[in-house]
C-alpha cells in the first residue's frame, strides 16, 4: 500500500504524514456496482480512492436516486469531509463506478491532522473546495440545461472518469441517475445519436463528442 500511496500522494503529502497514513488506513477494494456508503449511515472513516471511479448521488423521500458528480484517483469526498467533521451520518450515497480501491481514514485523525501537517489541511481545504465546485455544476446542470443538453454532459463525464468511449449501461440506469424516464432519455439519446454525438449499440453508447 505504501507504494499506492507514494506514487498518487508524495507531491501533496510529508513522509511522515505517508507513514502514518500507512500504518493506520485501511485499504479496501470496491468491485463496479457496489455500495461504499448509504444515507443514514454513520461515518467512520474518510476514502481516499487510490484507483478507479466513484458516483455520489442523493436520493429523495421516495427513494429516487439523482447524481451530483463523479470521484476520480487521488479525490475525496466533500460530504464526507462535512460529515466527518460534524460527527455526522451520510447525507449520500456512493457507489462504485468502475473497479474501485480505497484507503479508509478513520474520522478521528481528521482534526489531528489539520493541526498537525500542513500538506493534509491544505488538501482537505482543496478537496472541499473542488466537491463544492462540483456541486454548483450540478445545480447549474439541473437548473438551467435543457434535457439533451444534461444527458450529453452526463455521457462525457462517465465517459472520463471510466476512460473508455463506449459506456456499458441501460437507458433505464441513465433514467435514474437523470431522474427522468427511460421514454424520454431514449427518445434523446437517439437525438444525439441523429447530431453524430454518440453512436448507440446494445446496451453500450460509444461517445463522439468528447
Amino acid at each position: 500500500m505504501l507504494a499506492a500511496l507514494t506514487f498518487h500522494y508524495q507531491h501533496l503529502f510529508e513522509a511522515e504524514l505517508l507513514d502514518e497514513i500507512h500504518a493506520i488506513g485501511i485499504v479496501k477494494t470496491i468491485p463496479q456496482g457496489s455500495s461504499i456508503m448509504e444515507i443514514g449511515a454513520p461515518i467512520l472513516h474518510m476514502p481516499l480512492l487510490l484507483e478507479g471511479a466513484l458516483k455520489i448521488l442523493r436520493e429523495d423521500e421516495n427513494g429516487e436516486e439523482l447524481l451530483l458528480y463523479f470521484l476520480e484517483r487521488g479525490d475525496t469526498c466533500a460530504m464526507t469531509l462535512s460529515c466527518c467533521l460534524g460527527n455526522s451520518i451520510s447525507e449520500i450515497k456512493a457507489l462504485a463506478e468502475t473497479d474501485a480501491k480505497l484507503i479508509l481514514i478513520p474520522i478521528q485523525k481528521m482534526t489531528e491532522w489539520m493541526q498537525k501537517y500542513s500538506s493534509w489541511q491544505e488538501f482537505i481545504l482543496q478537496s472541499y473546495q473542488s466537491r463544492m465546485k462540483e456541486m454548483l455544476e450540478a445545480i447549474d446542470t439541473i437548473a438551467f440545461l435543457k434535457m439533451d443538453e444534461r444527458l450529453l454532459k452526463y455521457l462525457q463525464d462517465k465517459a472520463m472518469v471510466n476512460q473508455e468511449e463506449f459506456l456499458t449501461t441501460t437507458h433505464q440506469e441513465i433514467a435514474y441517475e437523470l431522474h427522468t424516464s427511460r421514454v424520454v432519455i431514449s427518445r434523446l439519446l437517439k437525438k444525439l445519436e441523429n447530431e453524430h454525438k454518440i453512436q448507440l449499440h446494445r446496451n453500450r453508447i460509444k461517445v463522439i463528442a468528447l
